[in-house]
């Protein structure tokens, strides 16, 4: 029986010498998308958005031109290479890189700087991506799904201190020096000496404490000056954010996204830890990217402000926004305000008894005008009073403006099925940019250069959506236009 032995591929001698192509320009395919990042950037006007030095001077040592630098930075970006140490790694030896630069290798101390200085400019470039998307009538631009997700800061937990943290502190180390000085008082020096510690050591004690004491009261003293609730030393923009979110020391990130193909139309960074208020404004930007006067908005049950969704009518959004499942009253047994029926011809309430209750005081809540909905003698003898509100006759109160919440209360109810694509759209790019683009943390500090380095990670991800969409072809075809 005859044995054929099979033999493994094995690769070609180093020192043979190779026919390579006569140009490097042959090593990137058609649809490679490093062809759409040069064909976008070099349509950019680079002058008229600011950048920096996108004019050369006459005299002096040549800089890189800004065009370069911003093209490395989105290919960095849409393959998960963020660091300016990386790209300038990649520069030397990525075969994409170096067709795109043309050779050229910035140190990444320029590379760097070149993010700095530039960091407010990178949310216009993604500003004209979303444009050419329009071109492409990639928007559906009639829903869009606002949400925010946290993205860990250049801190750690231990640098940020909250007001209620700092005077706790400084309540303790206040307990423990009078504690302290109470020994020394009394003649505990004497017993510290016999066994061994002395005097010595309790003073050092107290100096420490006393010393750390005066640092956190010096933090207060700034939040109590800045009128801020907390303060981070790492990054002083940064706040320390929900703990539901599982993110220490973070910003909060908005996205603006439209249901039609999941591409982002806004997107802001806030250090504003909780979503209420933003809404508004963020809806608002969005519109203006997209070109339009009236928009539908779904956003879930942390931007429930009244102020938020009047606001967002007034300028023409048509907002979907669930009614949070807050307040002690359903758990304790009383009746929530859904079970009270308002009739807005008459100005009244109807209560779950049957009464009629008018409008009988009023006073301001956070600048708005709130009255007071009540019935006294039908209260007196009502069987239900036990299960009511809490309050003794001011059974229920509205505010001048609820009216915006009762209209988006019955879009809600007409066309539930909103909340669903909601969900659908808006996590889309939050897992994509959080797992497949592994941008779990920020790489710089301070507001203004976190917003500019979130830019670019929503232009890669618009950028790759768009080449999943119509191909890399038709997207530098549209950017010639």
């Amino acid at each position: 029986m005859v044995r054929f032995a099979m033999a493994h591929l094995r690769g070609t001698d180093r020192s043979q010498p190779l026919l390579l192509p006569e140009a490097i320009d042959d090593y990137v395919g058609p649809e490679n998308p490093v062809r759409f990042i040069e064909a976008f950037v070099d349509e950019l006007d680079l002058q008229a958005l600011g950048f920096v030095r996108a004019a050369a001077k006459a005299t002096g040592r040549p800089g890189y031109h800004p065009a370069d630098l911003l093209k490395l930075y989105i290919y960095g970006y849409l393959n998960r290479v963020r660091s300016s140490r990386r790209l300038e790694a990649e520069s030397h030896r990525n075969i994409e890189v170096i067709w795109l630069l043309r050779h050229l290798k910035p140190d990444f101390k320029t590379i760097a700087d070149f993010r700095r200085d530039n960091r407010a400019t990178f949310k216009l470039v993604f500003r004209q991506f979303v444009l050419l998307c329009r071109q492409l009538d990639l928007f559906g631009r009639e829903l869009l799904a606002v949400d925010g997700t946290r993205i860990k800061a250049v801190s750690n937990k231990d640098r940020n201190f909250t007001r209620a943290a700092l005077a706790a502190f400084i309540r303790e180390a206040d307990g423990k020096l009078s504690a302290y000085m109470a020994r020394l008082d009394e003649g505990d020096a004497d017993e510290d000496r016999a066994s061994g510690s002395g005097s010595g050591g309790l003073a050092e004690k107290i100096a420490a404490i006393r010393g750390k004491r005066n640092r956190h009261q010096a933090l207060m003293d700034e939040l109590e000056r800045t009128g801020e609730d907390q303060i981070s030393l790492t990054d002083p923009d940064a706040r320390a954010m929900a703990r539901m979110t599982k993110v220490g020391v973070g910003y909060n990130i908005q996205l603006a996204v439209d249901v039609k193909h999941k591409l982002i139309a806004e997107q802001k960074v806030s250090s504003q830890v909780i979503d209420l208020g933003l809404l508004a404004p963020t809806a608002a930007a969005a519109m203006e990217a997209l070109g339009v006067e009236t928009i539908e908005v779904v956003a879930d049950r942390g931007y429930y402000k009244i102020e938020d969704i009047e606001a967002c009518e007034e300028t023409g959004i048509t907002a979907y926004v669930p009614k949070p499942a807050k307040g002690t009253a359903a758990r304790e047994g009383f009746f929530t305000k859904e079970a009270f029926l308002y009739d807005p011809d008459k100005n009244v309430y109807v209560c779950p008894g049957g009464a009629t209750l008018l409008p009988l005081y009023a006073a301001k809540l956070r600048g708005n005008r709130k009255v007071d909905y009540c019935n006294r003698k039908a209260c007196r003898n009502c069987v239900l009073k036990q299960r009511c509100t809490a309050n003794t006759y001011r059974r229920v109160s509205r505010l001048d403006n609820e009216g915006v919440m009762d209209r988006m209360a019955a879009r809600l109810a007409a066309r539930p099925e909103v909340m669903d694509q909601r969900r659908e759209t808006v996590e889309h790019p939050f897992g994509t940019i959080k797992q497949w683009m592994n941008q779990g943390a920020f790489l710089m500090r301070r507001l203004e250069n976190v917003r500019g380095e979130f830019s670019l990670t929503a232009l890669a991800y618009n950028i790759r959506r768009a080449i999943t969409l119509v191909g890399v072809p038709e997207l530098i075809a549209a950017a010639r236009t």
